[in-house]
């Protein structure tokens, strides 16, 4: 952890951080709407509605992604390493934590749970548009859209289908609009990288431990 990191954001201690004009702003959603919205504004490329009500809606569900549903570490950090030193988002944590079946697959409930309050969320924001933000990708779009490989990811390496077509046709829908977008093909990670990675590095992280297991017996 560099010393610049440590003084930019001496809070959580992590990153993201964006320094501009020396300033630094920290954690993902702030750097986007201090981006776009406020300091580099586009015509047409807002991340937030106008109106003050959809506006507050919009925040609120970008701030449920970020601190409740969705784990950033799901897959880049936590799968590939050691997940037990990993802090996860509430709902993810059985399943990656959980010492037997009956807790991972409890913790499987509650992410689906989570995904199907964010299916609510979608039919009440989109206003039977594709997006979050109606007829533009909005704020709580890019919070969850930066999550898809992730997902994509743990449903190959875990069996579980959390963006189900069944159980929440909306999300399922919407996941296929936001992924066809010019943008985020050209930023998110290919999903079987990810699998790839995460299997590279389990297999590492295995043999470290048997092999730490073993010198501890001679």
């Amino acid at each position: 952890m560099s010393d610049l990191l440590l003084a930019s954001n001496p809070v959580h201690k992590k990153v993201p951080v964006l320094i501009h004009n020396g300033k630094p702003i920290c954690e993902s959603r702030i750097i986007l709407e201090y981006i776009i919205d406020e300091v580099f504004p586009v015509d047409g490329a807002a991340l937030l509605p106008a109106d003050p009500y959809d506006w507050a809606v919009a925040r609120f569900w970008a701030a449920y992604i970020d601190d409740k549903a969705m784990c950033p570490f799901a897959i880049t950090h936590a799968m590939a390493n050691n997940v037990h030193a990993v802090h996860f988002v509430a709902p993810w944590a059985p399943m990656f934590k959980g010492k037997t079946e009956e807790e991972k697959a409890e913790g499987i409930k509650q992410i689906l749970a989570a995904v199907e309050t964010l299916e609510g969320a979608l039919k009440g924001c989109s206003k039977e548009k594709p997006f979050f933000g109606g007829g533009t990708v909005g704020l709580v779009d890019i919070m969850l859209g930066a999550h898809i490989p992730g997902v994509r990811a743990t449903e190959v390496l875990t069996g579980a289908k959390i963006f189900n077509a069944a159980i929440t046709p909306l999300l399922a829908s919407w996941t296929e609009h936001f992924g066809e977008l010019d943008a985020p093909k050209k930023v998110l990670p290919d999903v079987d990288g990810m699998v790839e990675y995460v299997k590279r590095r389990h297999a590492q992280w295995a043999a470290a431990g048997a092999a730490a297991a073993a010198a501890s017996k001679s």
